[in-house]
C-alpha cells in the first residue's frame, strides 16, 4: 500500500482546525482556551470531552478516547485512515501524496472499471427480482418486507447458464472484467457460465457503500449448496468484511454494539425488526481482521451462535480472534441460541424486546473463557488446576495491558492458585552514601510531558544523544521525542502524538499531553534546562559507578584511570 509522507501529515495537521472539524459533529462550548463537551464516545452527564486548538487534540478524562483530527474522523465517521486523511485534504485544499508505489492510473481506472461492473451486476439481480414471482414468494414466505429488500439491494440471480452473461459481457472486455468480479465459472472444457443462477442475491458492500462481491441462497434445499459466495478478488477478501456494516452505519448515527451473526437472511430479519446493529461474517470463521473492524466501529461485540457444539467451537474461534484486542474500554459477549433456532427464527418468534433480553443474558467473554478451558479438567485435583493454568496463561499473556488483563490473570489465580499476583516491583538501586534517592521516573516523566506540551523546547536541549545510554525507564522514548522534534521543528503536540499511534506508548503520552501545566512557556523551559542538567549529572554519576565496580573487580587500565579521574573533577565542578 501507498505510503502517506509524516511531512504531508505533519502539514496537514498543521492546517487543520481540529476545533472546526469537531465542533461541527458535537457542539462544542468555550472554556478558557479549551473547548468541552459530553463525550461522543460515552455516555455521560458532565462535560468530561476536551478540545485544545493550541495542541490540536482531544482527550476524554471519563473514557479516555484521545486523538487528533485524524483518529477523531477514523472512530466518529468510522473511516479508515486513508479516507480520514483524504477527508481533511480535500477540506484544507491539500493533494495527497503516495511515497512507495503509488497506483498507477492504469490500476485506479481498472477498480473503476470493477465497480462499475459489480454494480451493473447489482442492478441486473434487482430488476430481475421485480420480475420473478418465485423469488418474491421466497422472500414473502421469510417474511422479508419491500423496505428492507430495497434497503439491502436484495435480488435474484435468475435460473439458467448464461442470463448475466448475455445481458453484461456484450463483449471482450465486459467479459473479463465480469470475470475478475467473481461473476462467472469456467467448467472443465473452458466453457464460461454465471456463477450464481436460481439464487436470491445479496450483495456485500464495502465501507463506502460500493458493491465488492455478492452472496447468493438458494431457493429450494437441495439445489446445491445453501449459500454460495463470491471469490476472492482484487476488491473483496472476505475474512476482512462484515455483510451489513454499511447499513448498519447508515442505521445508527451512534453505533453502541454490534451483533456478529452467521448468515445474511440473520442480519436482514433483525434488522426489519428493529435491531439495526447486525452484522455476518462471509461464511468464514472469526478472524483477526474482523474483530479489529468490529472493535473500531463499536465498544461491545456480542456473538450470536447455534447452541450446540458447532456454535460453540464458532464462539472458541471468535474468542481467539477478540482475545487480543480486548483493550480497557471494550466488551464481548456470546450468546447461544436453544437447538433448532437462529436469530431469523428466534427475533420473528419473540420479537425485538424478547431478543434484547436475551442479549442482556449473554455470556460475558470472561466467564465463557474459563468455563470452555474447564470443562475437561476437574478443578477438584492439583492436576486439573495445573492443567487449566497451562491452557490459560499463553493465552491470557495475549491481551493487551490493562485492568482486563490482570483482572483475568487474578481469576485464574482464584481458580487454581497459580500466578496471578502482580510481581513485586524492583527494589530501588542504592547511589552514593549519604545521597538522598533520585526520583528518576518522574524527572524522565516531566522531560516528556513538558515536551508534549510545547514541542519546539526541546530545540533547546544539547547532548540528548548521550541520554540513550542512560538506564532510566521511559530514556529511549524521551531521546526519540527530542530527535522528532529536530527533525520536524514546526511539529504540533498533535502531530507529535500521530507519530505513536498504534504503539504501546500512545495511550500514556496521550494523557501527560492533556495536563493541565502550571506556569508559562518561561518557566517550562527552565524545568527542561533542569532536567537537562539533571540527566547529564546521572549519566556522570552512572559512568563513575561502572568504572569503581570495574576497579573493584579487575583493575583500571590507563584510559579508564583518566576517564575515572575527569568524571570525578567534572563531577566536583557540577557541585
Amino acid at each position: 500500500m501507498a505510503r502517506i509522507p509524516d511531512a504531508f501529515i505533519d502539514d496537514l495537521l498543521a492546517r487543520t482546525d481540529i476545533v472546526e472539524v469537531i465542533g461541527t459533529r458535537v457542539p462544542l462550548k468555550r472554556q478558557g482556551k479549551e473547548y468541552a463537551a459530553r463525550c461522543p464516545f460515552h455516555d455521560e452527564r458532565s462535560a468530561s470531552f476536551t478540545v485544545s486548538p493550541t495542541k490540536q487534540f482531544y482527550h476524554c478524562f471519563g473514557c479516555g478516547a484521545h486523538g487528533t483530527a485524524i483518529s477523531f474522523l477514523m472512530n466518529y465517521d468510522r473511516l479508515e485512515f486513508l479516507d480520514a486523511v483524504d477527508e481533511l485534504a480535500k477540506h484544507a485544499g491539500m493533494e495527497v501524496p503516495r511515497e512507495a508505489q503509488p497506483r498507477s492510473a492504469q490500476q485506479q481506472d481498472d477498480s473503476r472499471d470493477l465497480y462499475s461492473a459489480l454494480d451493473a451486476a447489482s442492478k441486473f439481480f434487482q430488476k430481475h427480482l421485480e420480475g420473478s414471482d418465485k423469488a418474491r414468494s421466497y422472500l414473502g414466505e421469510r417474511g422479508v418486507d419491500a423496505a428492507t429488500i430495497a434497503q439491502f439491494g436484495i435480488g435474484y440471480a435468475p435460473d439458467g447458464y448464461s442470463a448475466l452473461k448475455d445481458a453484461l459481457g456484450k463483449d471482450e472486455r465486459r467479459m473479463k472484467l465480469l470475470d475478475r468480479a467473481g461473476l462467472f465459472s469456467k467448467n472443465e472444457r473452458g466453457h464460461v457460465y454465471d456463477k450464481f443462477r436460481d439464487r436470491v442475491m445479496f450483495p456485500i458492500l464495502d465501507r463506502r457503500g460500493r458493491v465488492i462481491a455478492f452472496g447468493g441462497r438458494v431457493l429450494a434445499k437441495d439445489d446445491g449448496p445453501k449459500y454460495l459466495n463470491s471469490p476472492e478478488t482484487a476488491l473483496f477478501h472476505k475474512g476482512r468484511e462484515l455483510y451489513g456494516l454499511w447499513q448498519v452505519r447508515q442505521a445508527n448515527q451512534k453505533i453502541e454494539r454490534l451483533i456478529v451473526v452467521e448468515g445474511y437472511m440473520d442480519v436482514v430479519s433483525l434488522f426489519q425488526f428493529g435491531v439495526t446493529q447486525a452484522v455476518a461474517t462471509l461464511g468464514t470463521a472469526t478472524t483477526p481482521d474482523h474483530a479489529e473492524l468490529l472493535f473500531r466501529n463499536a465498544p461491545d461485540v456480542y456473538f450470536c451462535f447455534d447452541g450446540d457444539n458447532a456454535g460453540r467451537k464458532a464462539g472458541w474461534r471468535a474468542l481467539e480472534s477478540v482475545l487480543p484486542r480486548m483493550k480497557d474500554g471494550r466488551q464481548a459477549f456470546f450468546l447461544f441460541l436453544p437447538d433448532g433456532e437462529d436469530p431469523d427464527t428466534i427475533v420473528r418468534k419473540e420479537g425485538k424486546e424478547a431478543f434484547d433480553a436475551r442479549l442482556k443474558q449473554a455470556t460475558p467473554l470472561s466467564r465463557f473463557f474459563f468455563d470452555e478451558l474447564a470443562r475437561e479438567v476437574n478443578l477438584a485435583t492439583l492436576d486439573g488446576r495445573a492443567r487449566l493454568a497451562e491452557r490459560a496463561r499463553p493465552m491470557l499473556a495475549q491481551i493487551p495491558d490493562g485492568a482486563f488483563g490482570d483482572l483475568m490473570r487474578q481469576e485464574l489465580a482464584r481458580m487454581t492458585g497459580v500466578g496471578g499476583a502482580a510481581a513485586a516491583p524492583a527494589a530501588p538501586r542504592p547511589g552514593p552514601r549519604g545521597a538522598a534517592p533520585v526520583q528518576r521516573r518522574s524527572l524522565v516523566r516531566s522531560a516528556i510531558t513538558l515536551i508534549l506540551q510545547k514541542p519546539a523546547l526541546a530545540l533547546a536541549m544539547e547532548g540528548h544523544a548521550r541520554f540513550a545510554g542512560l538506564r532510566l525507564p521511559g530514556i529511549e522514548l524521551l531521546v526519540e521525542l527530542i530527535e522528532l522534534v529536530r527533525q520536524r521543528p514546526d511539529i504540533s503536540t498533535g502531530a507529535l502524538l500521530e507519530h505513536f499511534a498504534e504503539r504501546e506508548e500512545q495511550a500514556a503520552l496521550h494523557k501527560l499531553a492533556a495536563l493541565e501545566l502550571p506556569g508559562d512557556e518561561t518557566i517550562w523551559t527552565a524545568e527542561l534546562q533542569d532536567a537537562a542538567i539533571q540527566l547529564e549529572r546521572q549519566l556522570l554519576q552512572q559512568r563513575l559507578e561502572e568504572l569503581q565496580a570495574k576497579q573493584r573487580e579487575r583493575g583500571l587500565d590507563e584510559m579508564d584511570k583518566y576517564e575515572l579521574r575527569e568524571l570525578l573533577r567534572a563531577r566536583a565542578a557540577m557541585h
